[in-house]
């Protein structure tokens, strides 16, 4: 899957063989209709998608690829919640059969794309199971899947819904203590479905550490205290954070208890770098993709960010190992300029929740005004 523009191995592709999965943090219909995400698989070696509200609202505000479907779905008078489910769950299952060939390839370790159950259930443990059963029999293709998030009230629901043979991408994770809670979710739940006789080779997990959100609230702290020595550790925060958790990871999925489930089929739980668009111009724009290469993650990035790793990006190999004690003096360092990591990683959960429930709010208003709009087309 070189560019075929090029004879010389491609940063994309570089990424690929270096251990790192990329995946595109975008969906839309028209990507769909116009071959884009297909094209994307092709030359940029992309081997997932991940969805959230926020994207979701994004392509019904944009564009007419949805109109025909709302026309549609007026005339049968479907309400904007129903309408939703609908429009966001065909994008979904067409996406994952654009994918289908890389999963197969790999052995259903890629090839998946992820949509998210309705955030306003972040801390409703059995609203969110429900909800993600219904995800998985709807959208019914196995590369699919099921993105919850980290709060504490989702962690028994990724173990129940991982019990039953449901993949699951983990998300808003923040700090390295609820990466040790997720890990754990995840083994349990793997556990459960070994118990229940399932097959775990086709069981699929990632768990999302969010990074770009990281720095920008911790420099901003580090910028109100104003000191010296911690200006100096600006940009630095979400990068330590990430390589610290996938030290984490080699730890936790070294165990002889995880070891007895890869025997029987189970893959490890990756972790997914998510938020990885840079917001602050004076860093790299391919800051958080070269600097967290190592075997084994994934990297979900926008398109902005794809374009800018394959057009500059400088992909060295591994930039995790080995950097364990430094990223750990770094955090020291934030810590000793009285930014607290759990409180600054806890509101990030919050404000995540809460974002996230702002879009899938702004996503109904679309819908139901294209849902209105369509309906008065038709009776006009």
């Amino acid at each position: 899957m070189t560019d075929s523009n090029t004879d010389s191995t491609t940063p994309t592709r570089a990424l690929s063989e270096a251990g790192v999965s990329i995946w595109l943090d975008d969906l839309s219909r028209e990507r769909l209709r116009s071959g884009s995400l297909a094209d994307l698989v092709a030359r940029r070696d992309v081997v997932g998608v991940t969805t959230n509200p926020t994207i979701f609202a994004k392509a019904l505000s944009e564009g007419d690829a949805y109109d025909e479907q709302l026309g549609a779905l007026a005339g049968a008078g479907v309400p904007a919640d129903e309408a939703v489910w609908t429009i966001t769950t065909d994008d979904v299952r067409a996406a994952a059969d654009v994918l289908r060939p890389v999963y197969d390839a790999t052995d259903g370790v890629d090839g998946r794309v992820s949509i998210e159950v309705d955030p306003r259930l972040a801390r409703d443990t059995d609203g969110t199971v429900a909800l993600a059963q219904q995800l998985w029999k709807v959208v019914d293709r196995p590369n699919v899947m099921i993105k919850i998030p980290a709060t504490v009230e989702g962690l028994p629901a990724i173990t129940r819904v991982l019990a039953e043979g449901i993949s699951v991408n983990v998300t808003l994770i923040f700090s390295l203590e609820r990466y040790g809670a997720v890990i754990d979710a995840f083994v349990d739940g793997i556990e459960g479905a070994r118990a229940a006789g399932l097959d775990l080779t086709r069981i699929g997990s990632v768990a999302s550490f969010f990074l770009s959100r990281v720095d920008t609230a911790v420099d901003k702290a580090l910028e109100a205290d104003g000191s010296e020595a911690a200006l100096a550790e600006r940009g630095t925060a979400a990068l330590s954070n990430a390589r610290l958790a996938y030290e984490l990871f080699g730890e936790r999925f070294g165990t002889d208890r995880w070891q007895d489930l890869a025997a029987a089929g189970a893959h490890v739980q990756r972790p997914l770098w998510a938020s990885t668009g840079t917001k602050n111009p004076e860093y790299s724009d391919t800051l958080y993709v070269t600097e967290l290469v190592a075997p084994h993650v994934v990297n979900t990035m926008p398109e902005k960010t794809l374009d800018a790793v394959a057009d500059h990006g400088d992909v060295t190999g591994d930039t995790i190992t080995g950097t364990y004690d430094a990223s750990r003096a770094h955090l020291a360092a934030i810590e000793s300029s009285g930014v607290s990591m759990a409180q600054v990683t806890q509101q990030l959960e919050d404000d995540g929740v809460a974002s996230f429930v702002t879009s899938w709010d702004e996503l109904l208003e679309t819908i139901t005004a294209g849902l209105a709009q369509a309906g008065d087309g038709a009776g006009a």
